[in-house]
């Protein structure tokens, strides 16, 4: 069997990239964001892309760099309130917007790995999100349909992996990564730690290796907080 471990983040998005794609890019907020491979998808140039993810990073971080290189095309989001150039672009008609709630977002994505084309939720009915779509009744509650997410590329971003893809993630970077793992038609992961295949527990192991097709070891990753909030200390 081939190795699935690569070189870098170039190598192991190459032959993968071209204009239109649609790419799942794993992370909440700047937490369990894949740096690495959203900076070599800058360096690549390829534009016109629909990026589904939780939110657009900043301004100079995160996807947020796409956004300002003019590579995306389109959003399929849940929130967008930490980038001024995201809604500028977006009240301005140069970025088109998919607004999704949090958790339907989450389970198109899950549904969408899962092989599931659609399915019904009460979030959104009688609101903007339903405009346009199936609302059917079960059992007296109206319910609004909504589709299934895959992509042509799924990045996403662990704690430690192995030779074969299998994945563990840390804390609460355990959020969109997981799933969208599975909703790629290929799914490339980078680690902070890159382990010999037998070394992580199998009862650890939150994405089997069978959905990565190949992984990278990142280095001197930023981990930005988005807003960092202390306490004032007490004086003495």
């Amino acid at each position: 069997m081939a190795s699935k471990v690569r070189k870098d983040a170039v190598e192991a998005l190459q032959g993968r990239l071209f204009d239109g794609m649609t790419i799942m890019a794993g992370g909440f907020g700047l937490c369990g964001i894949p740096e690495t491979l959203i900076a070599a998808i800058r360096a690549s140039g390829v534009k016109e892309l629909t990026v589904i993810s939780n939110n657009c990073g900043v301004d100079d971080f995160g996807l947020g760099i796409l956004l300002a290189g003019g590579q995306i095309r389109k959003m399929i989001s849940s929130y967008v309130g930490e980038n001024k150039l995201f809604a500028e672009l977006y009240l301005s008609g140069k970025l088109e917007l998919e607004f999704n709630p949090q958790g339907t977002l989450a389970e198109r994505i899950r549904a969408g790995g899962a092989g599931i084309p659609a399915f019904f939720t009460k979030t959104g009915v009688g609101t903007l999100v339903a405009e346009g779509k199936e609302v059917r009744e079960f059992d007296g509650e109206r319910y609004v349909m909504e589709r299934g997410l895959t992509a042509d590329l799924a990045i996403v971003k662990a704690w430690k992996g192995d030779d074969e893809g299998n994945l563990v993630y840390r804390m609460t970077a355990r959020n969109f990564n997981p799933m969208m793992a599975t909703a790629g038609k290929v799914t490339v992961a980078e680690v902070e730690q890159l382990v010999a295949t037998g070394s992580l527990d199998p009862d650890h192991i939150h994405t089997p290796g069978v959905y990565v097709q190949h992984i990278i070891e990142g280095a001197a990753y930023e981990k930005r907080i988005e807003q960092l909030t202390t306490r004032k200390r007490e004086t003495a």
